[in-house]
């Protein structure tokens, strides 16, 4: 899963035509660290990525992770309606 966002990321950045040393500036961190962060390196700090999306303005998209709980619905709801 982090190598394909890795690969998301590294896509969104090649399609802006932006260089991994724009990107490093932008983000206020190192051409290694993105280079970790576009391989899927587990790493790597959340805020790293985070820079990095926010500079391709992505940034709602990343407030969608874990949105749609479908699995902790089903468990919430088993365990309120008093079902095991």
């Amino acid at each position: 899963m982090l190598t394909v966002m890795g690969e998301n990321i590294k896509l969104a950045r090649k399609r802006r035509k932006l260089t991994t040393k724009q990107v490093a500036e932008r983000a206020n961190i190192g051409r290694n660290t993105l280079y970790l962060i576009e391989k899927g390196d587990p790493g790597v700090s959340l805020g790293a990525v985070f820079n990095v999306i926010r500079v391709f303005g992505l940034q709602d998209d990343f407030l969608k992770l874990a949105a749609d709980d479908v699995l902790g619905r089903k468990l919430e709801d088993i365990k309120l309606l008093g079902k095991k």
